[in-house]
């Protein structure tokens, strides 16, 4: 059926939506800061996807509309802002967690996944050019959390939150992979895969959210100071 990728589209974002009658949640949910951060994080990986599609991957047409735009079906371009939506509003309502003793090798990840930068590159050189983007793609998020000083890799939370990504990868991207609605070209990735899912795509899931969950935090902790200013601007005139 050829509505089947707009429909996964739609069942993504049933969630957010039936979400959105709880009051708490509401609360939390800034749609429209979460929107502005799937469409800033989306556009390096539209350019990915632009340039890679009909090689590393291609789309099954009989499962997907028949408008195109850059070569995309109009289901992937929402498909960059409807997954990283939903799963803002998953990191979103998750408790923080202090980092007790146990879990303090957490501080080592960062610079664990530095060294999944030049290894990507050099796998990337030959010709498993799939796993060499994600390796890369997974490097230049330790550098981002890094520059950004968010110290999400320093989280438990975000582990916590990875944990519940892996299985809605498994649930959804396992759905994408056995129709098939996305067809992979295997020469260019490793090979090894988790039921029909390529192990890449699980490295590809988690850089895209984590990208998204890092620019949100560095937005809400920028708009939090900004307010915090304007409230001493306010308490100095007034007096």
């Amino acid at each position: 059926m050829k509505l089947e990728y707009l429909l996964f589209n739609c069942i993504v974002l049933l969630g957010p939506v039936i979400s959105q009658f709880n009051r708490e949640i509401k609360h939390l949910s800034q749609w429209r800061l979460k929107l502005c951060t799937n469409g800033i994080i989306a556009i390096p990986f539209v350019i990915w996807d632009v340039i890679v599609t009909g090689s590393h991957w291609r789309f099954n047409e009989a499962y997907t509309l028949d408008f195109r735009l850059l070569g995309l079906p109009i289901e992937e371009w929402l498909f960059f802002i409807t997954v990283p939506f939903g799963c803002l509003l998953v990191w979103e309502t998750l408790p923080r967690v202090k980092l007790s003793t146990q879990l303090r090798p957490l501080r080592h990840v960062r610079t664990v996944l530095y060294v999944a930068l030049p290894i990507g590159i050099w796998i990337f050189s030959t010709g498993v050019q799939y796993t060499g983007l994600v390796l890369c793609c997974l490097g230049l998020v330790a550098l981002a959390d890094t520059l950004l000083k968010t110290g999400l890799l320093g989280q438990p939370k975000t582990y916590l939150f990875l944990a519940i990504l892996a299985i809605l990868i498994l649930v959804f991207n396992g759905y994408l992979t056995a129709r098939p609605v996305v067809l992979y070209g295997e020469a260019f990735q490793s090979g090894y895969r988790i039921l029909r899912i390529p192990i890449e795509d699980f490295g590809y899931g988690f850089a895209l959210v984590l990208f998204n969950a890092m620019l949100y935090e560095k937005q809400v902790a920028y708009g939090r100071l900004r307010r915090k200013i304007e409230g001493c601007s306010v308490w100095k005139t007034d007096a």
